[in-house]
Order: C-alpha cells, then structure tokens, then sequence
C-alpha cells in the first residue's frame, strides 16, 4: 500500500512540475525539498473511501502504448 501510495505521489508532482507555471515558481533549494513522501492526505486511522468509478487526472502520467506502436 506505501510503494502505491508513493507511486501515485510521484505521479501529482510530476504532473505538476510539467506546469510551466510551477517550474517558473520553483527554484532550485525548492526542487531539492521535493520528494514523494508527503502523507498529510492520509488518515491512517480513519475512513478511506475509493471511488472506484472515477479516474485522477494526471496529464503527466506516460501512456501505455497502443498495440502495433512501439512509440
């Protein structure tokens, strides 16, 4: 369940570090200071709730690729 949750936090911040905004914003020391390890959207010991039905939009995340595509 953490190696998930890291993944998914490395997935936002990639996909925020790809915002030409946010990369203006950060400077190097800030760059430094990021890692995927933030928990605060975490409750350990209360409810989780999934909604399966619904996907995150992560424009940052790579696309498998089509069948036949190599690319």
């Amino acid at each position: 369940m953490q190696a998930a949750l890291v993944y998914i936090n490395t997935l936002m911040l990639q996909d925020v570090l790809a915002d030409p905004e946010w990369a203006q914003l950060l400077g190097p020391a800030d760059q430094r200071g990021l890692t995927p390890l933030f928990w605060q959207h975490v409750q350990p010991y209360g409810e989780v709730r999934l909604d399966v039905a619904k996907r995150l939009s992560l424009g940052g995340a790579a696309q498998a690729p089509e069948a036949g595509n190599p690319d």
